[in-house]
């Protein structure tokens, strides 16, 4: 009964896991490119987009934080990403992920488990770079919110609402420095009270990259079980 029960809590903090990394990748894959409905916000994030778009990558430590007054949970996590086109390594929650352009590695050294799987457009799931180029540009309305002085910056943040009303989400408030047309954070609130936020702690750009960057190399896990999914 005990294995059991820590079998249950296990699968608990892995699916919990999982969804904290797709919530990530929402967030920081979306710097790949926006649009959006209302004209000012349009205008915004198009700045936005022609200045991360100038980059030829870019380097993020970020704070992830997940808050539900109701149900007396409060989490704050750390990571990092690089990307480079549609190419990007991120470290969250003790797990590594890297995408090579064709190929998804997990890398989860608490189970020495590395799974590798190939980029499925057709599930709908599933968060890639892909998707993000298409992601605001449907099921949303968008509108200019509130601004926001935030130790000196001025924050504009825009309101997105999913359309579909089966969406557990209510709504999404994206942060945008108005200066530097960087994404400051990514505020998203559920219906069912919950919220998260992401927020940029360091962001920079063109930063020197090593050959093998976003190269999965076998021999560094040599202890590892490999899961092929494909």
């Amino acid at each position: 009964m005990k294995a059991k029960i820590q079998e249950i809590n296990n699968n608990s903090i892995k699916n919990r896991t999982k969804k904290c990394l797709q919530i990530a990748l929402l967030f920081l894959l979306s710097f790949t490119s926006i649009q959006a409905q209302d004209k000012k916000a349009k205008d915004l994030l198009n700045q936005v987009t022609a200045k991360i778009k100038s980059y030829d990558n870019i380097a993020i430590d970020f704070k992830y934080s997940l808050n539900n007054a109701k149900e007396n949970i409060n989490q704050d996590s750390k990571g990092n990403v690089v990307m480079k086109g549609n190419q990007y390594v991120l470290n969250f929650m003790g797990v590594t992920k890297i995408f090579d352009g064709q190929k998804t590695y997990t890398i989860v050294p608490e189970d020495e488990e590395v799974t590798i799987s190939k980029v499925n457009e057709k599930d709908d799931n599933a968060i890639t770079p892909s998707k993000m180029l298409t992601f605001f540009n449907s099921g949303y309305k968008y509108n200019m919110d509130i601004v926001q002085n935030v130790k000196g910056r001025k924050i504009q943040y825009i309101k997105l609402a999913p359309t579909n009303t089966k969406d557990q989400r209510k709504e999404i408030l994206l942060g945008i420095d108005v200066q530097t047309k960087h994404i400051y954070n990514l505020i998203e609130t559920g219906k069912n009270g919950t919220k998260t936020t992401l927020t940029v702690n360091s962001f920079k750009t063109n930063q020197p990259l090593s050959k093998n960057q976003f190269t999965f190399v076998a021999s560094k896990y040599p202890k590892y079980y490999i899961n092929k999914l494909d």
